[in-house]
């Protein structure tokens, strides 16, 4: 392993389980530190306990502006730099149904979670970033964001809108060091594909040419990829990760 985010910190949304902890893994092995941030305590002293002592864990919901604004300048206090921030993040709300059985609520809950959080973190660690002219948000976004995927209206249309903000800020900050890119993956087993009905497993699936879903490992290696000090010429992108699906 390389040694590439040696003094960095890294802030991941989502963080103590699936893309998120791979994420933190893998940061970790290549010498930074990491901030996990979720909302279940147990999950987070767990996956702490897990990564080791380069990483560290704040309870937040990242749809409460105030609370994220507190909780970013603190952490940034703390650690005297912010590099790194991987917005894993979502939820896919209620699925498997179509436009005329959505609800509306729902509907909200899915853009607070996926869009507003994404805006919110983004928001925050910006300044932080600005004050060094340096810096990598990636925005988890899906396929679904480009495709659309039927009987996902609320999480297909909340995706499509992370990655236009992702193209907006990669435009706006491409002079200043720092690059916001989003990433878009088929299914990949997780935690929260596997809480989805099977028949919309399957017609997510079957739509991959390589007739699988992408792994965590794979995710992880795309993500810091996109996170790394070599990615300096690449913002405003959305990166595929979608076994043959988008090729776009």
């Amino acid at each position: 392993m390389s040694n590439q985010f040696k003094d960095q910190v890294a802030i991941i949304t989502g963080g103590a389980n699936g893309i998120g902890f791979a994420v933190a893994q893998r940061i970790i092995s290549e010498g930074g530190k990491v901030v996990i941030v979720d909302q279940v305590k147990a999950a987070l002293t767990k996956a702490v306990k897990q990564l080791g002592a380069a990483a560290s864990s704040v309870v937040l919901n990242v749809t409460d502006e105030a609370a994220v604004s507190k909780a970013i300048n603190k952490i940034a206090k703390q650690h005297g730099r912010l590099d790194i921030l991987v917005n894993c993040a979502g939820v896919t709300g209620k699925t498997n149904i179509k436009t005329h059985e959505v609800d509306y609520d729902n509907f909200k809950f899915v853009f607070e979670v996926n869009v507003n959080g994404s805006f919110l973190m983004a928001r925050a660690v910006l300044p932080h970033m600005l004050k060094r002219n340096y810096g990598r948000i990636v925005h988890v976004a899906s396929v679904a964001g480009k495709d659309g995927n039927a009987g996902m209206l609320a999480y297909s249309a909340s995706k499509a809108a992370v990655i236009g903000m992702a193209k907006v800020q990669g435009k706006e900050y491409a002079e200043t060091g720092i690059t916001v890119n989003a990433f878009a993956p088929a299914v990949i087993r997780t935690a929260m594909v596997d809480a989805l009905p099977e028949e919309q497993v399957k017609y997510m699936t079957d739509k991959i040419p390589m007739k699988r879903c992408g792994t965590l490992d794979e995710c992880a290696s795309m993500i810091t990829f996109i996170a790394s000090p070599g990615a300096s010429f690449t913002t405003g992108f959305t990166f595929d990760m979608t076994g043959g699906r988008s090729t776009y």
